[in-house]
């Protein structure tokens, strides 16, 4: 039974909703998923057994406004649970996984809920977008399956559950048993004063005191191998990042089977198929048909640049060398190497000075930190985001840390949805893995990936709907990293990138000499840059379209070397054994939608830098036509009434280099 001091009985009396932190303990959140779950559930049966003749209000608005201290858990625990968990917090999501899963079926195989759904009549477009949407979510998750079949896909739901946790606390905890220790500073030669302190301290937080530790970020290639000139320490590290997962390959193999047997039960040959259906590719022949046309001049490239490589490293390049000769190369090339620019690449400049002050000039928001309010942990900072006119939006909480209890990768979540139905403003969190130092310097791989995360959370900060169900980021798979990809280019602007790009200790703005320098080197390796991405993407395509039970190992060599991609010397950006993504992150057959995002990211900066770039005029449009409208309006529409067509790729292909 729910304790009447349960922080999440009652929405937060603080400002924006924001959970009350301080107040929530461990052992709130079972007894408030149980209290959620069972008072959701009575919500339901309500609905479904009203004896009044089912229309939109008391249907498809009643179940909108279901669920709300369910919802007030699930978003303040999962969040907890990927960027601070404790054991406590693994255990309990182990238990309330499946549970959650089994209670989403619940909903959506009830067969009287279901019926009253399909008897609504809507009254105009939005009305009729949302009711297709809920017939489009019960209709895939079994709703026209017959009894029999029902039970069986609500056992490998449940099951799938399971395994997704297992994985993702599997590789949390293979991740940091993996990070390579060195005793020695002379075995750091290459890596700067300031990132030797950062390991230094890193190693002294846990418990390794004058020894160095290289954490492991998610993907394959770990940023220190680009400045270690000690080849046998970048083999390890390589190793180290590459062997992960192990543990991991027999959950993968019985999760690929109950995909497919799942999608096959709902009608679809492949899970693939079965993805694909509800994004805006629509089919797996346009996803196959994008990827046959970027694979060949990718690899291409690749061979190009790994023949230039190998010239200068004077033997054949291996995964752990790619990295560390190609930043010679782009040294010899352009006079510019990754430690000249940490300097100029400080976090809270890059944060306010960078990508606040991009979106003020854009889209005339503001933001001011209110250390007032507390996030979920002490490195979280809170910032309230407020419209030109004074007007309030929301909050943004970043988290930019690396630390063991937090899962690698960067991501956004919500804390609390917009929705002018239940008159509710945003709460959304940033997460990066940043080595913390003193001062924290960053590469411009992550400042990229700091303006792009920041997109997201544009996303979910400037939603205008009025049903939780399209709040903000609530589009399709391969839709949601359109926006958050456009916003990168900001990262680059002149104007911005002056503004932030500016030495810690001097002040100085970074010479316009090693800008331009910097941006000549932006299509430079990116033969490495595609293939890598495209491997992994060819590696969740076949798991979830030809995976038949073999190996793990010999199907990835299989799976590669049909598609054209066997690159020894360029592994995928993730391995099986450590895609999160695709296992535990949401995105199975469905991490082509990077690309396909960058597509109508690509075509979209063009039209930017037609129409005179960082005007006002500029992001109130692309805020009016794309980032408020969420999920209220259909993907593909929402595009062409921005952009004023379909979307074109050759802006892309010019991007990569790959015409």
């Amino acid at each position: 039974m729910i304790s009447a001091a349960n922080p999440f009985l009652s929405p937060s009396t603080l400002p924006y909703q924001l959970p009350p932190f301080e107040e929530i303990e461990e052992e709130h959140y079972g007894p408030a998923f149980e209290q959620g779950m069972a008072e959701h559930l009575a919500e339901i049966e309500a609905i479904a057994d009203d004896p009044a003749p089912p229309t939109f209000e008391n249907t498809i608005e009643a179940l909108e406004r279901s669920g709300r201290l369910l919802d007030r858990v699930s978003a303040v625990f999962f969040n907890k649970a990927s960027s601070d968990t404790t054991p406590g917090i693994q255990a309990i999501q182990k238990d309330v996984t499946p549970k959650l899963t089994q209670h989403a079926d619940a909903i959506h195989l009830n067969p009287r809920l279901f019926a009253r759904i399909r008897a609504v009549e809507p009254a105009d477009d939005e009305q009729r977008w949302l009711l297709e949407r809920y017939l489009t979510d019960f209709v895939r998750a079994g709703a026209e399956l017959g009894p029999d079949d029902q039970e069986r896909l609500r056992a490998i739901n449940e099951r799938l559950s399971t395994l997704g946790t297992t994985f993702q606390q599997n590789l949390l905890a293979d991740t940091n048993a993996r990070a390579v220790v060195v005793d020695d500073a002379a075995e750091l030669e290459g890596l700067s004063e300031d990132a030797v302190n950062g390991l230094a301290e890193t190693a002294r937080e846990r418990g390794l005191d004058g020894r160095y530790l290289i954490t492991l970020v998610l993907p394959t290639g770990q940023p220190s191998l680009a400045e270690l000139a000690n080849r046998s320490l970048r083999r390890r590290v390589h190793e180290a990042s590459a062997g992960r997962g192990a543990d991991n390959a027999e959950l993968i193999k019985e999760m690929a089977g109950l995909r497919r047997e799942r999608a096959r039960l709902l009608g679809y040959g492949s899970h693939a198929e079965y993805v694909l259906a509800d994004q805006t590719a629509g089919t797996t022949a346009a996803v196959t048909e994008m990827l046959d046309r970027l694979v060949p001049p990718a690899v291409a490239n690749a061979r190009k640049e790994q023949a230039d490589l190998e010239e200068v490293a004077g033997h054949a390049v291996q995964p752990w060398d790619w990295s560390f000769y190609a930043e010679k190369v782009r040294r010899a090339r352009y006079d510019i190497d990754s430690a000249q620019m940490r300097p100029y690449f400080e976090l809270n400049t890059v944060l306010e000075k960078g990508v606040f002050h991009a979106a003020t000039r854009l889209y005339g928001v503001t933001f001011t930190e209110r250390p007032d309010l507390r996030a979920y942990h002490p490195e979280a900072r809170v910032f309230e985001v407020a419209d030109e006119d004074g007007g309030p939006l929301g909050l943004y909480i970043g988290d930019f840390h690396a630390r063991a209890s937090k899962r690698g990768g960067a991501w956004m979540n919500s804390l609390v949805k917009q929705s002018a139905l239940e008159g509710t403003k945003p709460v959304v969190v940033n997460n990066l893995n940043i080595v913390k130092g003193e001062p924290t310097l960053m590469t411009f791989d992550e400042v990229n990936t700091m303006f792009h995360e920041f997109g997201h959370a544009l996303h979910g900060l400037f939603s205008d709907v009025r049903y939780p169900r399209f709040s903000g980021t609530a589009v399709p798979r391969d839709f949601v990293e359109y926006p958050s990809q456009v916003n990168e280019m900001w990262a680059t602007h002149p104007e911005i990138l002056a503004n932030y790009a500016r030495h810690h200790e001097t002040g100085e703005p970074m010479p316009q000499d090693l800008v331009d320098r910097m941006l000549e080197t932006q299509k430079f390796n990116q033969g490495f840059a595609t293939v890598e991405y495209l491997a992994a993407t060819l590696l969740d395509w076949a798991w979830h379209t030809a995976y038949e039970g073999e190996d793990v190992a010999e199907f990835e060599a299989r799976a590669l070397r049909d598609a054209g991609v066997d690159l020894p010397a360029v592994p995928p950006r993730y391995r099986s054994t450590y895609f999160a993504h695709i296992w535990a992150g949401g995105y199975s057959a469905g991490y082509y939608s990077y690309i396909w995002s960058e597509v109508l990211d690509a075509d979209t900066v063009e039209w930017f830098n037609e129409n005179g770039g960082l005007r006002r005029e500029n992001g109130d449009r692309f805020r009016r036509d794309l980032l408020s409208r969420g999920g209220s309006v259909d993907a593909m529409t929402a595009f062409r009434a921005f952009r004023g067509r379909d979307p074109e790729i050759t802006p892309l292909l010019t991007r990569r280099g790959l015409l």
